[in-house]
């Protein structure tokens, strides 16, 4: 029996089962053995095709921002608001039909942007452009959802897609650590209370994952999900901002009551007529969590005219990477002055976290 036998086969045994408390652990396990049976379909392919599916985009700048959204949702016409870039425009659908990019310059960062084709239902497994484009999703550190005023129901669907390829957006990886070992079999130690997943069921989900010795340690109450994301180790897990685009169509109270009874917020914009474009400048720049470094030379003049932007937790070494490539391999030590060391002018090695505003000398041999 082939791997598309097998896939059809369990997927017919999940859709008979009965879900409820009795049948969880047959479902979860089924469930675990789908996916590793998807993967190896996946891998497959690829070799097949001699390369990975997606659109060949470099990523550039400070941060990388994907605008995913149906055909015809104005994500070309707020591209173009947004950045420099000149997207195709016109009143019909997959006018784009590549990965379009522009650069967004704001607050010292330069952002990039891609326009990516539409999306439609079942573009995870194929249909139209979805597996390239979804494929170009995973190397972006925003996802933009950007959404028809008419078809707030949009985002779900989306997010649904951007999930069948393995990209979790608003969550935290789950907090499970998997140590394989040579003997003793599988341990499981549990530091709160699991009651969405028992033991055995973790314990049998690794066998199928061809774990026969390993030592699981699990710090949240994690469902049998999450425990496959693990298991799998591809999944991404990418933060997202919602973009309500043609309000201009629609008067105040109908934005209002969107807000009121939607389970998830939005920005509200007008591409066409560029409402509320600088608001949503700002927001991207506060999701994207930059942080403004000062370098300062060693003869003590600080530039605070252009601070080095990098993301929040990132280290000296991310500052070395940007100024050279090669200048981890001369680091000595940095000098730091700001709200991450104690006192200004601190001696810190390369793998010190920095702060917002920090000022920072880098020493070489």
């Amino acid at each position: 029996m082939g791997i598309p036998e097998k896939i059809k086969k369990i997927e017919d045994d999940i859709h008979r089962t009965q879900v409820n408390k009795k049948t969880e652990h047959h479902i979860g396990l089924l469930r675990g053995k789908l996916a590793k049976l998807r993967l190896e379909q996946e891998e497959q392919q690829a070799r097949r095709s001699g390369s990975a599916i997606g659109f060949d985009v470099k990523k550039s700048g400070d941060g990388t921002v994907v605008l995913i959204g149906l055909p015809s949702v104005g994500k070309s016409t707020l591209l173009n608001d947004l950045t420099n870039a000149k997207s195709k425009v016109a009143a019909y659908e997959f006018t784009t039909l590549d990965v379009v990019p522009g650069v967004m310059d704001y607050k010292g960062a330069r952002i990039q942007i891609l326009d990516l084709p539409g999306i439609i239902q079942g573009a995870s497994s194929g249909r139209g452009l979805g597996k390239r484009v979804l494929a170009v999703a995973r190397n972006a550190d925003l996802v933009l959802f950007i959404i028809d005023v008419f078809q707030p129901e949009a985002r779900s669907l989306l997010e649904k897609e951007l999930r069948n390829t393995g990209i979790r957006v608003d969550v935290e990886p789950p907090n499970v650590v998997i140590e394989p070992g040579t003997s003793g079999g599988i341990a499981v130690t549990n530091t709160v209370k699991l009651t969405k997943i028992t033991e055995q069921l973790v314990k049998e989900m690794l066998r199928v994952y061809e774990y026969n010795s390993a030592r699981v340690v699990i710090r949240e109450n994690i469902d049998a999900e999450q425990l496959i994301d693990v298991l799998l180790g591809n999944r991404i897990y990418i933060p997202s901002l919602t973009v309500m685009n043609k309000i201009d169509l629609v008067n105040a109270g109908f934005t209002n009551e969107l807000t009121a009874k939607l389970p998830y917020n939005f920005v509200p914009v007008s591409a066409e007529s560029g409402i509320n474009i600088a608001a949503l400048k700002e927001e991207i720049y506060k999701k994207l969590d930059f942080v403004r470094i000062y370098l300062r030379r060693r003869t003590g003049e600080t530039d605070f005219k252009e601070p080095m932007i990098v993301r929040n937790g990132s280290s000296v070494l991310e500052v070395c990477n940007k100024v050279h490539r090669n200048i981890k391999d001369e680091f000595r030590y940095a000098l730091i002055w700001g709200k991450s060391v104690k006192f200004g002018g601190q001696r810190v090695g390369i793998n010190h976290k920095l702060m917002d505003e920090d000022v920072l000398t880098l020493v070489t041999k």
